[in-house]
């Protein structure tokens, strides 16, 4: 079984006008006549890759890929100037992928989504499970407060000398208060000094906490100093807001999911979103599947996580 099916090339692509201003970029690739399937990228804020297109036989699979609002090849950028994020919500997103299967013609799909993108997919599925065959989430989080805190706070214990720095980078008055809101107001403020040194110092400490094995590299995108500054505005901006979701409904309301089998991925090393998050999750989801990955962390790239990915998308095809 390959780590990864070998890159292939959209033989579609287009931008489609979800209103609100916003146009967002779609592709396709595989076998036009395959299962349909839609990969949901993290972040908020990260875009989609050309591997994400490999997780699938293109033999077998209709592979869909989007950027999100505001990014990757999607307009207008997080990173503008003048953004406005008033109309980039989780409910805006939702009906982007409604807007975005209807234009391709699409009555079920599998969804795939890591990270922020396994939220994304567990608030869809939720709300359309008639539209979902089968999910494949890995990296899971579900974006509750406890979470949010976690990943600001809590983790610092593992990673002492890299907190002291995302700390010590917000203002002093700021440190006893929420990491988020102090970011968020750097990053949207109109000084590029200012707002360019705090993305670079949110993304540094994101880069630092999945870095739990020697000589790990960063994804080359966060040398972008434009994806750095859209990332961490969006990724601010949803998490301030606790992604519109009531605390602990995603888990709750996952007997929705009964009758869509599900393959959970996750790293037992994964620091930043710790595992008791998708063991709960398969406990409320009749019909789900849990693998622990036993080398790996929050980094799809890491041990053992690619290949579980391609394999659960291999069960399925």
């Amino acid at each position: 079984m390959p780590d990864l099916y070998p890159p292939i090339e959209p033989y579609d692509s287009g931008m489609l006008d979800v209103g609100d201003g916003h146009r967002v970029y779609w592709e396709t690739c595989g076998n036009p006549a395959g299962k349909p399937a839609l990969v949901l990228h993290g972040g908020p804020g990260s875009g989609c890759t050309a591997n994400a297109r490999r997780y699938f036989d293109p033999s077998a699979y209709r592979i869909v890929l989007f950027d999100q609002r505001g990014r990757g090849r999607s307009v207008p950028h997080a990173s503008s100037p003048d953004v406005d994020l008033s109309t980039n919500t989780t409910a805006h997103l939702i009906a982007d992928m409604e807007r975005l299967r209807r234009h391709l013609g699409i009555g079920q799909w599998l969804v795939l989504g890591g990270s922020w993108g396994s939220t994304l997919a567990l608030t869809y599925a939720e709300q359309y499970p008639e539209r979902v065959s089968e999910m494949v989430l890995f990296s899971i989080a579900t974006n509750t407060a406890s979470e949010i805190e976690w990943i600001t706070r809590g983790v610092g214990t593992f990673f002492p000398e890299a907190w002291s720095r995302f700390r010590a980078a917000i203002p002093e008055a700021d440190r006893d208060g929420s990491f988020v809101e102090a970011y968020h107001r750097l990053l949207m403020h109109p000084d590029p000094v200012v707002h360019e040194k705090a993305a670079r110092d949110w993304c540094e400490w994101e880069t630092a906490i999945v870095a739990v094995h020697p000589g790990h590299k960063p994804h080359p995108r966060y040398e972008d100093p434009a994806f750095r500054l859209g990332f961490a505005r969006l990724v601010t901006h949803y998490w301030r807001h606790q992604a519109w979701l009531e605390d602990g409904a995603l888990v709750r309301d996952a007997h929705h999911l009964a009758g869509i089998p599900g393959i959970l991925i996750h790293g037992r090393l994964d620091l930043g979103g710790p595992l008791a998050t998708p063991w709960n999750l398969q406990r409320h989801w009749p019909g789900s599947e849990l693998i622990v990955v036993g080398e790996a962390g929050h980094d799809a790239r890491d041990p053992g996580m690619t290949e579980s990915i391609v394999a659960a998308t291999d069960r399925f095809a």
